[in-house]
């Protein structure tokens, strides 16, 4: 009697994942994607000798690296500052695409909107939850750059069970196209959720790691950011951040408790 032929394992198909880093990348490139300026004004800024690289006054067409600080100095005129926290849905550009859809700034109010607010960071369209959203430039590079690893805390549900290696696996470090993560907290909620706390933000990184593990998001929600929560806070709102809450967060950033008032005369740091 012939035996069956075993069926082989079929792998959920990867997130595709970024080719190499962008950087070197362009200054006003850089700029850019902070959501500081256009590309154009931005080397209107470089040329009024407004940006520093690394303490040094930068030119036009100069390129930064992963780890350079980039500032933005206005000069001491004064600045009002505002911290939102912004509930992102599933299918919701961060920033505003080549195809012109709908994204996080386009559904604030007006009266929102004349404060100049960016998003801070990116969370996929496919995913949701907290996003922040500030014209305070200064927070941009203390809270992004891998050298400050301030923590980021997600939870995720699989298309599969999770196997009973999964916590300590992804705590460990997952391999991901030749790359080791980091060590993360994991808590498992369910036969198929996980709460993920990481302190690196590699592009799809909690999908690609699960997709590593022989599983699949189905969805994924941000939580948290250092000690900024989302709350309950309707999909497509938000809510002001301030208070002790705002001093802590700033703090927790090495801007200080004195930075916390309305109007700032301090330069931005990107």
């Amino acid at each position: 009697m012939k035996r069956p032929t075993p069926k082989k394992r079929v792998r959920p198909t990867p997130t595709p994942a970024p080719t190499g880093s962008p950087f070197p990348m362009r200054l006003n490139k850089y700029l850019a994607l902070k959501g500081y300026a256009t590309r154009r004004d931005a080397d209107l800024l470089i040329e009024k000798k407004k940006v520093f690289v690394n303490g040094t006054v930068a030119h036009v067409g100069d390129k930064v690296r992963e780890l350079d600080t980039v500032e933005v100095r206005s000069g001491g005129r004064p600045k009002a500052y505002a911290y939102l926290a912004f509930n992102k849905p599933a299918g919701m550009d961060t920033h505003r695409e080549a195809t012109g859809e709908k994204n996080v700034l386009d559904a604030l109010p007006a009266d929102i909107k004349r404060l100049s607010l960016f998003p801070v960071g990116r969370l996929d369209k496919a995913s949701h939850g907290l996003l922040l959203l500030t014209n305070d430039g200064r927070i941009t590079d203390r809270l992004l750059n891998p050298k400050h690893a301030h923590e980021k805390t997600y939870e995720v549900r699989t298309k599969l069970p999770l196997r009973s290696s999964f916590k300590e696996k992804m705590e460990q470090g997952v391999s991901i196209e030749g790359y080791v993560t980091k060590p993360a907290h994991v808590e498992l909620l369910g036969d198929n959720r996980f709460r993920i706390t990481l302190t690196e933000g590699k592009t799809h990184q909690i999908r690609r790691m699960v997709v590593a593990l022989f599983n699949e998001v189905t969805e994924l929600k941000r939580i948290g950011i250092m000690n900024i929560k989302m709350g309950p806070v309707k999909s497509g709102g938000y809510r002001p951040i301030e208070g002790k809450e705002l001093t802590t967060f700033l703090r927790l950033l090495g801007l200080g408790a004195e930075t916390t008032s309305s109007t700032q005369t301090q330069e931005d740091q990107l």
